[in-house]
């Protein structure tokens, strides 16, 4: 019996848990202070905060983040090249 127990108990804490989504509301809200900033970012108490839940709910972007954060940014495409359209052509007439 204490096993049925258990079981019922285990079962309920997963759906709960899947209903809750504490992960995806954690790492939501880690995305938002890390994209749009805000009283969190200002103080090292915070920054502390958000990049501590950042390297609990994603370690491996925040490895790599890590690792590649004194890396040269990327070189920029070259400038597309555009055509001038001949009015010619395009004259349905």
């Amino acid at each position: 019996m204490p096993e049925l127990i258990l079981a019922a108990a285990a079962l309920a804490t997963g759906y709960t848990l899947g209903r809750l989504r504490p992960w995806d509301r954690l790492d939501t809200w880690v995305w938002r202070r890390l994209t749009f900033g805000g009283r969190w970012t200002r103080t090292r108490r915070g920054q502390v905060i958000v990049l501590a839940a950042h390297a609990l709910v994603r370690p491996a972007a925040t490895v790599h983040a890590w690792r590649h954060r004194h890396d040269p940014p990327p070189g920029r495409a070259p400038a597309p090249i555009v055509h001038p359209i001949d009015p010619e052509e395009t004259d349905p007439r």
